[in-house]
């Protein structure tokens, strides 16, 4: 059997999140989250799911207990108003173009990207019962029958667009937390399955270059980290919890197995003969693993470091392993993991009490073997061919384990070489971006510096105007005063020009009655020497009344000014 399963990857953000299978084919009806797991079968719940290791959970709850009590700070958040012409939606990124989505998710505010993240992982964590879920199938729906989300156009989607897009297609809040940062390009190639999903993992796919039917055919499936038979991927090691096959190095959940009837009764392995024992049928080559000395293996290498919880657990997974096993020392492995449960369970013993029961009942069971039972029957003696035969078995029995050895040798090689490629990449991929976000810093520095320029030109037309506009109103002030003065200097000449002129018809009416007056004394006295006329006397009373009984109306000033007779 392979040794017992290891981490595939170390190092990697470990967080207590629930993730969702991406196979539309092993989950085509609704994702699974953490409430959904509780109400499956126990065969069923222990390890058909997807989740984050959780050794470090305390740690990263405060570190994101930290962060979330600076964000709430009032002082360090500044939120700005986003109109709703420019708002969008889950929906829209689903269903939108993708460049159209990007230019607007460039203008909106971080605050507003963040906010639609925290929304999108509310959603998927799947506690919000029936509506979510089925917001949750609608958007992955619109995201999985889109033909247009290819390679070459997610390149130009935005960072937070393209998360998004991954987490609906996979499931998985994990691409939306703020601690999870990976390149652009992971991401495109996690979007169209070239790249394992599991971001502890991350490994080419398919994974070692494996050709077998279901690398090839099952999308995104990656064999180094994930279930051949839910497509699904924890980070549970050194546990009975997965099956490794002998052959093709393909993983099981030991419950997927279970529940599929892979673990059952079979012919032995290792000499084709004699009684039947309990086997693994793997899925993805169809051919079979004892089982008996791998959970001895498992036992032997991990049960030292295990607690109480974890031996219990572990001898759980044994019983039902062996639940249905015919053969004799399956059955005692039942019996005897039953035995130390309930001693367990009751506190009878202790879990290192346990520990060394189980390892010294593997040592019983290999001495009780049937192979010793034959070598020490009476001391009977072994033909020479038998004895070539059994020797010849122990050789190819140890060539086989070494040859396992080094395969698994290369393997870890491999993986390592594969590591070491995707860390050259993805620096090659960051160097890309440093260069990119130089050039566009440069392109920016010359549009502000441009835009200076423009604000310092419109500046001094600015100035420019209003300088003549001060000038334009000092000259109309100007004017308006020199019009009030030509206005009153036009009334007074048009008064004097008026009075003028009244004053000379005043004086030629006076001429002109005055030589009538002296033209009638004259007459007057030429008659009174012969008697006075009394008609003449009339016309002079009333000539005379008419020159000294003028009313003083328009004339008044002009004669205060120019008098030319006073009364006598």
């Amino acid at each position: 059997m392979l040794p017992p399963r290891q981490q595939p990857r170390p190092g990697g953000i470990q967080t207590s999140l629930s993730l969702v299978s991406s196979d539309p084919r092993l989950s085509p009806e609704e994702p699974r989250s953490n409430s959904d797991q509780i109400r499956e079968s126990p065969t069923e719940s222990a390890s058909s799911r997807e989740t984050w290791p959780t050794a470090d959970a305390i740690v990263t709850k405060k570190m994101m207990e930290n962060g979330k009590a600076e964000n709430d700070c009032p002082e360090q958040s500044v939120i700005r108003r986003v109109s709703s012409a420019d708002k969008i939606s889950l929906r829209d990124i689903t269903r939108e173009r993708v460049d159209m989505i990007s230019e607007k998710m460039h203008r909106l505010p971080d605050e507003f990207l963040e906010e639609m993240k925290n929304g999108l992982r509310v959603i998927l964590e799947g506690n919000g019962g029936s509506q979510q879920r089925e917001e949750f199938l609608m958007l992955q729906k619109f995201v999985q029958n889109r033909n247009d989300l290819t390679a070459k156009t997610l390149i130009r989607a935005h960072r937070v667009q393209l998360e998004i897009l991954v987490a609906i297609n996979t499931g998985i809040q994990a691409f939306l937390h703020p601690s999870i940062s990976l390149s652009q390009t992971s991401l495109i190639e996690i979007f169209v399955y070239k790249r394992c999903r599991n971001i502890a993992c991350q490994n080419q796919l398919p994974a070692e270059d494996c050709t077998c039917e279901i690398c090839t055919n099952r999308n995104g499936f990656c064999n180094l980290c994930m279930c051949v038979i839910c497509n699904k991927f924890d980070f549970e090691v050194n546990t009975c919890r997965w099956i490794g096959c002998d052959l093709c190095s393909h993983w099981t959940h030991t419950d997927c197995a279970i529940r599929d009837g892979l673990i059952c009764m079979g012919p032995s392995v290792k000499s084709g003969a004699g009684p039947p024992e309990m086997v693994f049928r793997c899925r993805a080559c169809n051919r079979t693993s004892e089982l008996l000395g791998w959970v001895k293996d498992v036992f032997q290498h991990c049960a030292p470091a295990w607690d109480r919880e974890a031996l219990a657990r572990e001898l759980d997974f044994v019983s039902r392993i062996f639940h249905g096993s015919d053969d004799p020392r399956g059955r005692k492995l039942f019996w005897k993991c039953e035995d130390l449960k309930e001693k367990m369970k009751s506190g009878i013993v202790e879990s290192s009490i346990a520990c060394r029961a189980i390892l010294m009942f593997f040592q019983e069971l290999e001495v009780d073997s049937p192979k010793s039972l034959e070598n020490g029957e009476g001391g009977r003696l072994i033909a020479p061919q038998e004895a070539c035969n059994r020797i010849a078995e122990v050789v190819h029995e140890a060539i086989r384990k070494m040859e396992m050895v080094a395969d698994e040798k290369m393997r870890m090689y491999k993986k390592a070489r594969m590591s070491l490629d995707a860390c050259d990449r993805e620096i090659e991929d960051k160097a890309r971006e440093v260069t990119e976000l130089k050039l566009e810093m440069q392109k920016k520095k010359l549009q502000v510096d441009e835009l200076e320029r423009i604000v310092r030109l419109k500046q001094a037309e600015a100035d420019m105007f209003q300088l003549k506009a001060n000038e334009a109103k000092r000259e109309a002030d100007r004017l308006q005063r020199i019009a009030l003065a030509k206005s009153d200097k036009s009334e007074e000449e048009y008064a004097s020009s008026y009075l003028k002129q009244r004053l000379n018809e005043a004086e030629a009416e006076k001429q002109y009655l005055f030589e009538k007056i002296k033209l009638q004394e004259s007459s007057r006295a030429s008659q009174s020497s012969g008697g006075s006329d009394p008609s003449q006397m009339l016309m002079y009373s009333k000539i005379h009344d008419l020159l000294y009984n003028v009313p003083p109306k328009a004339d008044s000033q002009s004669n205060e000014r120019h008098p030319f007779r006073t009364n006598p």
